[in-house]
């Protein structure tokens, strides 16, 4: 008699292959987020409040302070995930996918809280072109 595929036990090289599969660059894309996360014992939706910071024109000191609490969140519950996968003896297949899944999701909710406090890229680039320019007439004032 078979076990059903969700109770096999995963296997070392399909672990191997997730964990692997898990640090790519590319492993977020079209990953889904969490829908909440707990924050100093206080549940938020995700979801909603990577909406809204990501649509203020600039990020109020609290709102910060909650970012960064978010991002520390996610990067432990992150840690916590993987080493399961890694290390998790009695996980089976399907229970390590679902691990996959999660991890994913929080990479994809660090990532768009890493956007949060960036400005444009062209505006950025441009600032940075300016700089670069202002040291360098320095310098050379500076040889004068």
């Amino acid at each position: 008699m078979d076990e059903p595929a969700d109770g096999v036990p995963i296997d070392e090289a399909t672990r191997a292959a997730l964990v692997e599969r898990v640090n790519r660059q590319s492993a977020t894309v079209g990953a889904k987020t969490p829908a909440t996360i707990t924050i100093n014992g206080t549940e938020i939706d995700l979801h909603d409040f990577l909406i809204e910071t990501r649509n203020l024109p600039e990020i109020p000191p609290g709102t910060k302070e909650l970012v960064s609490t978010a991002k520390r969140t996610l990067k432990t519950e992150r840690t916590e995930r993987v080493d399961r996968l890694k290390t998790d003896e009695s996980l089976t297949e399907a229970a390590a996918e679902n691990l996959f899944e999660e991890i994913i999701g929080l990479d994809r909710a660090r990532n768009a809280l890493d956007g949060v406090y960036r400005p444009d890229y062209g505006e950025e680039a441009h600032n940075m072109t300016i700089d670069d320019y202002k040291r360098w007439l320095g310098f050379v004032e500076s040889i004068q």
